[in-house]
């Protein structure tokens, strides 16, 4: 079975809402298929000592000019979000029940409803009340997904993911994980795709070395 490729990010990150438009759509392209991993950069950020970009000084305003830009460069949806930075640590623990629960499928719709619901429609998703409002349309129990989000087993569920996450030498949002190889960062995402153009080559070629193999041999 083809390996995964691991899609790390934040539901707070400009640059992973991006992502998250394009990963899955490229991975299918090279017969892949994507496991989505929510992390808290506020954890991350404790060990790599770094700050949200926008509080960094300086660079802050760059960056919003420079979301507005990527947006419109990529033809994706956004508008600068009223609440930012915020927490998402409830988004995140729900994700990870709804994956537990409903299956990666159901969770990763989830996630794409939560990343619109901030970068386009300017929602406060650090509320509850408006993650269950997210969730509710999928089918999913929203007081049973609330209560699971809260729970202490959720909890270190998430604390181990991350710590797991950042183990592999994941540090930032958007991160991708191809084969060992990492990625950091929305704009890595053309040399993401060449690193998957090359490993389809070899596949194709492997195989095509292969079956010439077995027409050569004696009946």
């Amino acid at each position: 079975m083809t390996a995964a490729i691991d899609f790390y990010f934040d539901f707070s990150s400009p640059y992973g809402y991006f992502a998250s438009t394009r990963i899955d759509e490229l991975a299918q392209k090279y017969g892949r298929f994507v496991a989505w991993h929510p992390i808290l950069l506020g954890v991350v950020f404790k060990t790599t000592g770094s700050s949200p970009l926008p509080q960094i000084p300086l660079k802050g305003e760059y960056c919003w000019r420079d979301f507005e830009r990527t947006a419109r460069f990529h033809g994706i949806e956004y508008k600068r979000p009223a609440h930012f930075p915020l927490p998402t640590t409830h988004a995140a623990r729900a994700m990870l029940w709804l994956q537990n629960h409903h299956g990666a499928d159901t969770a990763t719709a989830f996630a794409r409803s939560v990343y619109h619901a901030l970068f386009v429609d300017d929602i406060n998703i650090a509320e509850p009340a408006e993650i269950a409002k997210l969730a509710e349309p999928l089918g999913v129990d929203v007081l049973a997904m609330d209560a699971g989000a809260t729970s202490y087993q959720i909890k270190d569920q998430l604390k181990a993911e991350i710590e797991v996450a950042m183990a592999k030498g994941v540090f930032g949002s958007p991160f991708v994980i191809i084969d060992g190889e990492p990625f950091w960062g929305f704009d890595r995402f053309n040399q993401i795709e060449d690193h998957l153009k090359r490993g389809r080559q070899t596949e194709l070629r492997a195989v095509t070395s292969v079956d010439g193999n077995k027409e050569k041999k004696p009946a």
